[in-house]
């Protein structure tokens, strides 16, 4: 049965350089990155060394805890650089790209496959990692069995890339063999969530194997942590599975085609780009050549999703696995002298401190200046303004810090990830790093557990 939710907490941050629906042809990068950085609680174990030729779904690392997940090539070509960090950390597996070969999986008849027969082709052919979990927000465990599987078709965040443009430019049939491959691997429902704002493409009414819902209201309605809340909210020892939105179609290919083709469109966003549209590409692209000749002069940061929760990659960075959208604002690298003692017409303020709560409307020019350093963490009681769910942030956050186990689980750990208290760390007062925070106890449950 459709369920139609109303959201009232929450804040939309309104930026300037949101993507024009148009698509724009670009010329297929050389370069592409698996990065182990972009999975919370990955141990990579290398399969390959610098020089080795590759094709398109060819194994480059494993999970060293649990070997049979699998993170395979986007391309074909060779192996050029293997970079590490401190300690020698894994940060990313670059492969140049020649040619367009794939590993045939082979074309699946659906009707005749079990459930572990679909795991074993999704693990073989490293899309395994598209099925996220919760609790963790982790990469699923493939020997757990989820009570539904959730896909999220629309985002709330800032400048964040429109899903029914996406759809109307997208394989519908591959989208629906991936519902199909999903609802045979829980018992449960395939919750489909589409936005309650936005008229919903009739190809995606259309959908068979999905409970189709709506969400409306200020972000983070779009967040599929508070989907679940509202829908399915979890217990202790139950688990979720989560899939992105166009990975659905890229596992639908898999099956369809018998080939691992982890493409998918994107929106580049951002007041520093020139054009801000959509392009097509595959996870990994490197995004240089991309935005070559696209972005303003200047100094800019470039970031793999959005401006609240996405990844600072530099400017010859590489598509985050997850991301659909690349942001590019300017760098707040100056002082101001006396900022708050100015109106503030072009500054947004949750906390309508300035002139622009007049103006709610309004698109801003933002930058990634902090106006001010950390200082002590107080209680304000705002976070819960902007936390559409029946948990008390402030109160977690606290339980996680003093390392409480039994206190976070009564406070809803199990239900959360860093994206769920990402305002909570834009509209805080003492400038303290929640997200980080909200991994530190998640992290630690998952040793506790373990």
């Amino acid at each position: 049965m459709s369920v139609s939710v109303k959201l009232k907490k929450g804040f939309d941050l309104r930026m300037k350089g949101i993507a024009e629906k148009k698509m724009v042809e670009v010329t297929d990068p050389v370069l592409f990155a698996v990065k182990p950085t972009d999975f919370p609680g990955l141990t990579p174990k290398m399969e390959v060394k610098p020089g080795e030729k590759v094709q398109a779904g060819t194994t480059l690392f494993v999970d060293k805890l649990n070997p049979e997940i699998r993170f395979t090539s986007p391309v074909s070509g060779t192996v050029v650089a293997v970079n590490r960090g401190e300690r020698r950390k894994l940060l990313e597996v670059v492969v140049e790209k020649s040619g367009d070969d794939f590993i045939n999986f082979g074309k699946q008849d659906l009707s005749a496959l079990s459930a572990g027969k679909i795991k074993e082709l999704l693990l073989a052919s490293g899309l395994w990692p598209a099925v996220r979990q919760r609790p963790y927000h982790i990469i699923a465990s493939p020997g757990s069995v989820p009570k539904s599987i959730f896909v999220s078709g629309f985002d709330s965040a800032p400048l964040a890339p429109d899903y029914n443009f996406i759809a109307e430019n997208s394989d519908a049939s591959l989208f629906q063999t991936g519902i199909t491959v999903l609802k045979k691997l829980t018992e449960g429902k395939v919750n489909l969530i589409f936005n309650g704002k936005s008229e919903t493409p009739e190809r995606l009414k259309k959908i068979a194997g999905a409970e189709i819902s709506w969400f409306s209201g200020p972000h983070p309605a779009g967040n599929v942590g508070v989907q679940i809340h509202h829908l399915d909210p979890l217990n202790k020892g139950e688990v979720v599975w989560i899939v992105n939105f166009q990975d659905v179609t890229t596992i639908g290919r898999l099956f369809d085609e018998g080939i691992y083709k982890n493409e998918r469109i994107v929106a580049l966003t951002g007041s520093e780009m020139i054009a801000p549209h959509y392009c097509k590409m595959r996870a990994g692209a490197a995004i240089d050549s991309l935005l070559k000749e696209k972005v303003k002069a200047g100094h800019q940061r470039y970031i793999s999703g959005n401006v609240l929760t996405g990844t600072n990659i530099g400017e010859h960075g590489f598509l985050g696995f997850y991301d659909a959208q690349i942001t590019v604002i300017p760098e707040g690298d100056y002082y101001e002298f006396f900022g708050w003692a100015m109106p503030g017409f072009d500054k947004p303020s949750f906390y309508r401190t300035f002139f622009s709560a007049l103006l709610p409307k309004k698109n801003y020019l933002l930058n990634t200046n902090l106006h001010g350093g950390e200082r002590a963490f107080v209680l304000t009681g705002k976070y819960e303004k902007v936390v559409p769910m029946d948990i008390y942030p402030m109160q977690l956050l606290k339980a996680i810090l003093a390392q409480e186990l039994e206190m976070m689980e009564n406070l809803g750990i199990y239900e959360i990830a860093e994206e769920d208290f990402a305002l909570c760390e834009y509209i805080c007062p003492s400038k303290i790093e929640i997200q980080a925070i909200v991994r530190q106890g998640i992290d630690l449950m998952i040793k506790e557990m373990s």
